[in-house]
């Protein structure tokens, strides 16, 4: 993994938000607003790289969006199974590693399938970790990793057992520096629950399709003059 400078966030989080009110406002399909964040994430993917960070986790689809209509959840898989095709060649391109953390088995065999050889091609790639949480819910990740430790045969877990047990630890994922959040909400809906014990956050009214360089590189100024005490 390429190394980051100093002050810079090792791994940063961002919650993706504001697809669909971006397509409001514009007047334009659901499926266009999803299509223009997809655009801002390939970008973003440049930028973290640009600026030394060493880990980006992005909030592509959470366990609860399963529960919007069937037909944004049937255009977003579309979405997702053009994505992961252009993201698996840009990444061999821009030496990025790609992996997906969430319940794969949620997604049809055929997209399983695609994120396991994405992840496959790009294994060995080091300027950049990419890590999209797909089907993804943090109860559901803290739940996987007590199920595991129950499976193992032990009958005490410690917070080291939990940790290990997490889709994001089996993906070689470290917990987030910074969680960035756009749209404007204030919460972390179910993302990263575990890991964002110390995590700095950063909320923004920019909606994800908005979202620029420029802002980004301001938040990690911003950051980097923050003082980290991680419960100290």
């Amino acid at each position: 993994m390429a190394k980051t400078k100093k002050n810079t966030p090792e791994c940063v989080g961002i919650i993706m938000d504001g697809n669909r009110r971006w397509a409001k406002s514009h007047h334009v399909p659901t499926a266009r607003g999803h299509a223009q964040g997809y655009e801002t994430l390939k970008q973003a993917v440049r930028w973290a790289k640009h600026e030394h960070v060493g880990t980006l986790v992005v909030y592509a689809f959470s366990t609860e969006n399963w529960k919007r209509s069937k037909l944004e959840v049937g255009l977003l898989m579309e979405l997702f199974s053009r994505a992961l095709t252009e993201i698996g060649k840009d990444a061999r391109e821009e030496d990025v590693r790609v992996s997906f953390i969430g319940d794969r088995a949620q997604f049809s065999k055929t997209m399983q399938a695609k994120m396991g050889a994405v992840e496959q091609e790009t294994r060995s790639n080091s300027s950049l970790h990419l890590a999209l949480a797909m089907s993804y819910g943090g109860r559901a990740e803290i739940t996987h990793a007590v199920n595991t430790i129950l499976a193992s045969g032990k009958k005490r877990a410690s917070e080291d057992d939990v940790a290990k047990g997490l889709w994001s630890a089996e993906a070689g994922i470290p917990d987030p520096d910074l969680i960035i959040r756009t749209g404007g909400e204030m919460r972390l809906s179910n993302f990263l629950l575990w890991q964002a014990a110390y995590s700095e956050f950063f909320f923004t009214e920019t909606l994800w399709p908005d979202f620029s360089e420029q802002e980004f590189s301001k938040i990690l100024r911003e950051y980097a003059n923050r003082e980290r005490r991680r419960g100290k």
